[in-house]
């Protein structure tokens, strides 16, 4: 389960100068305990979060880290575009991305968006491209574009009590070989999505664990990527030890019935 979890940067980079240190250990703790996945985005603090990350990973070597960043859907533009990465590439301390996604759909003109981003590709720039927030609809689009179907991976809010991927969008994107990677296992800021149940901590409890780890656990399990963000080294050691958690059918099916994935299509969910 390992090499399906990354680190998440919101908001990291951010903050006092002791806190933004013991940041930088956290990822450099990761790095050097086999998680080589590190999702940002030039949102993140306004770049804040890629300067950080690229400090972060200066000691390593750069061919076995999978870097990840994200731009805005107002720079997808092919001038602005090449202004973004440009800026991204020089935070991170790097000459290329691994994967570079749109950040969230906004009214994109996706074939100009996809011709840009393959151009930067061949360029060496990226290795790969892809979407984030995007539901089946917006991939049917974007599968319809010349070189659209070239789309690596889609990122999106998954967790146990926001399952709403599950109706249709995982299958979709297995169908079509887009990865998918999960945000937000744990809930989102506002605990919208996921309210904590007495029977989520007793099962927590039992198997030894923090609720964290279960969530993340549980998220793993379901065959997808997973980014969450760890901000001190004692949470990012409880994250990688819930990749190692696994579950009994009869524990999986009592967490079906606490929080039950959806029967009918919603909207995406997103923070």
């Amino acid at each position: 389960m390992l090499k399906k979890l990354g680190m998440g940067t919101w908001h990291l980079g951010e903050g006092s100068e002791r806190q933004q240190q013991q940041q930088l250990a956290t990822l450099r703790y990761g790095l050097e305990h086999g998680v080589s996945l590190i999702d940002t985005a030039e949102m993140y603090g306004e770049g804040a979060a890629e300067t950080l990350v690229g400090k972060a990973i200066q000691p390593y070597d750069r061919s076995r880290l999978t870097l990840i960043s994200k731009f805005y859907p107002w720079h997808a533009a092919k001038k602005d575009l090449r202004q973004s990465l440009t800026a991204t590439l020089k935070r991170l301390q790097t000459d290329y991305l691994d994967l570079y996604l749109l950040h969230w759909r906004q009214k994109n003109n996706l074939t100009e968006m996809v011709a840009n981003l393959e151009e930067l590709k061949k360029q060496g720039l990226i290795r790969q491209w892809g979407v984030s927030n995007f539901d089946v609809s917006d991939l049917k689009e974007l599968l319809q574009v010349p070189a659209g179907n070239k789309c690596f991976v889609n990122e999106d809010l998954y967790n146990l009590g926001s399952r709403g991927v599950e109706t249709d969008l995982l299958a979709f994107q297995k169908q079509h070989q887009i990865d998918f990677i999960a945000y937000s296992p744990f809930g989102s800021e506002n605990s919208q999505y996921l309210k904590i149940k007495p029977q989520l901590r007793q099962l927590a409890g039992q198997k030894k664990i923090t609720i964290h780890q279960l969530l993340l656990a549980w998220v793993l399990q379901q065959d997808v990527y997973c980014i969450p963000k760890a901000s001190s080294i004692k949470h990012l050691q409880e994250n990688l030890a819930a990749a190692t958690v696994t579950f009994s059918d009869a524990e999986l099916q009592q967490l079906d019935k606490l929080y039950p994935r959806p029967t009918n299509k919603a909207p995406l969910d997103m923070i």
